[in-house]
């Protein structure tokens, strides 16, 4: 499967998410319910993945963690706040940086309607 396929399949999933739950949950709550998702949909998954930053040729745990990396080829960061801050941006970016991948969703389960909350976000394309 391509990104794109991949993504596709995770909205879908996070759109199932969002119609049973709404809006107003801890991130943590949607992050299990989505991976159930992405289980039911057959997709391979890892949940807060330990993503080390490298300094001098040192791999060092600085704290970063993957909320779902899906198909070893996109990562999702799972949300439930007011709006997206340009931090939030940031944030998936390096990730992607971090982990050498294409390819994040910045998922945001607090809007009224999910395909508001929902930002692509690209490294070197």
């Amino acid at each position: 499967m391509t990104e794109n396929e991949i993504s596709s399949k995770i909205i879908g999933a996070a759109i199932n998410v969002h119609k049973q739950l709404g809006p107003g949950l801890l991130e943590s709550s949607y992050e299990a319910c989505l991976a159930y998702e992405l289980e039911f949909q057959g997709l391979y998954f890892r949940q807060q993945v330990l993503l080390p930053v490298v300094y001098k040729e040192k791999k060092l745990d600085a704290g970063y963690r993957i909320d779902l990396l899906v198909e070893e080829r996109v990562v999702v960061e799972i949300k439930s706040i007011e709006d997206f801050n340009p931090i939030h941006l940031a944030q998936i970016l390096t990730y992607l940086r971090l982990s050498n991948l294409k390819l994040g969703l910045l998922l945001n389960f607090n809007v009224s309607r999910l395909t508001d909350g929902i930002k692509r976000v690209v490294n070197q394309l």
